[in-house]
């Protein structure tokens, strides 16, 4: 089952794919007429964003989980994450039917997340805008709540980070993320539409009553991690836990999100290694970088002292200081030709390429376990303000013990395939073609 982008051909069992700050995901006024746009989130704001969403990744990695009422405390959104999932600005949407009739609703779809929620009718503390009116669990013919007595309830410690609650004998689920963006609400069954032949019953998920954050108008957001919560997991009996996407290189050109089989024949696969406190996410292990063919000197300890993740929604690739050093520095050297520009936000090598047409750049790969060479498309070099302040999109991370973390911008093109059940992960060039 493919889900497809804005742009290109849609084809049978398709769904449409598009980027929260792209031209394709528009959000509506009371889910009637179009609203005007929303201004455009700065680049400054967005690297802000995928900072706090690392921050609360390497949070979670290494503190023990929250309570519910921590997060009931936090209504203003103002609190630092505490010790559940993550969010941030890069993130991709895919709308899906919800209830019995089904009623479309766009979610932001995230491997670093389990649970998947929208918000709920009547909205007893807050909603935030989306662009669909939200889903009305009361006009449904399949919607059930989940009893706080059941072992069900009981797991969505794992997979929220957060123990659950009860309210007159419904199982309660509460969830924050890395911007201090939450939702809270009651935990219940429903029926999940992915196409016309791809229908699941008792689809467990959390009905919102109590959200606030940076959703960019999307009603709420589906899980793509490991645990037994996940949308992954749930659909196992018909997609064997194998998904995979390509993530194109605009925010309006064609990518896919696909569930099922249909990877090519030319990916190469990496296994999923463990990571030490994140058993939702998913581990790699990176062994290596070149930077215009040249294999940079790293130690091998550098990147096995906290493993490596790959994720859908950290916009820059993060890695251990003494291997983000040694890239940064190569790429300076390659591109000493070019006069420098101010830092922006977190990236520190900048470039003004306003005075020229075209632009060489150094190929950047990063190496895997199992032989596997992933070369970083041209798209997913660099980061660009704009043409005078243009930034290479990769980041060190402060503490060699924090998590390196293979970010979307260098996913760009690329078919990355998850073979959950087979645990591996495998990539391949011109995914979005």
């Amino acid at each position: 089952m493919i889900l497809y982008a804005c742009a290109g051909n849609a084809k049978k069992s398709s769904l449409k794919v598009v980027h929260k700050h792209g031209p394709c995901f528009k959000p509506y006024s009371n889910g009637e007429k179009a609203a005007s746009p929303s201004p455009s989130v700065s680049h400054a704001e967005i690297l802000r964003q995928d900072q706090s969403r690392v921050k609360s990744i390497h949070s979670r990695l290494s503190k023990n989980s929250g309570s519910l009422d921590e997060i009931r405390q936090s209504d203003d959104a103002t609190l630092p994450a505490k010790d559940g999932s993550v969010v941030g600005a890069g993130n991709y949407i895919v709308t899906v039917g919800i209830g019995t009739p089904k009623k479309d609703l766009s979610l932001i779809f995230d491997t670093g997340s389990d649970l998947t929620w929208t918000q709920c009718e009547p909205c007893v503390k807050y909603c935030y805008e989306q662009k669909e009116p939200k889903f009305d669990p009361t006009v449904s013919q399949s919607y059930s709540n989940v009893s706080c007595s059941s072992t069900i309830c009981t797991s969505l410690q794992s997979a929220t980070g957060n123990s659950p609650a009860c309210a007159s004998s419904t199982c309660l689920y509460g969830i924050q993320y890395g911007d201090s963006s939450f939702s809270i609400g009651f935990f219940g069954k429903e029926t999940l539409t992915l196409t016309p032949r791809d229908v699941f019953p008792n689809f467990l998920f959390g009905c919102g009553q109590n959200n606030r954050g940076l959703f960019g108008g999307a009603a709420g957001l589906m899980g793509l991690g490991r645990d037994p919560i996940s949308l992954v997991s749930q659909t196992a009996t018909k997609y064997k836990k194998l998904f995979s996407y390509c993530l194109p290189s605009s925010a309006s050109s064609t990518g896919h999100l696909t569930f099922g089989p249909g990877a090519s024949k030319s990916v190469q696969f990496t296994p999923l290694s463990s990571i030490s406190g994140g058993s939702s996410f998913y581990g790699l292990e990176m062994i290596g970088i070149s930077v215009g063919g040249q294999k940079l000197s790293i130690a091998a300890s550098v990147f096995t002292t906290a493993g490596t993740i790959i994720d859908s929604g950290t916009v820059i690739t993060r890695l251990p200081p003494d291997a983000y050093t040694p890239l940064r520095t190569a790429f300076r050297q390659f591109m000493s030709k070019y006069p420098t520009a101010p830092a922006l936000s977190l990236l520190d090598t900048c470039y003004d390429f306003s005075k020229y047409s075209t632009v060489t750049l150094p190929q950047i790969s990063l190496f895997f376990s199992g032989g596997v060479e992933v070369s970083v498309d041209k798209t997913g070099i660099m980061y660009a303000s704009n043409i005078s302040q243009v930034c290479l999109a990769f980041a060190g991370n402060s503490d060699p013990t924090d998590v390196s973390i293979f970010g979307n911008t260098q996913q760009h093109t690329l078919e990355v395939v998850y073979d959950v059940a087979g645990g591996k992960v495998g990539f391949a060039a011109g995914g979005c073609s």
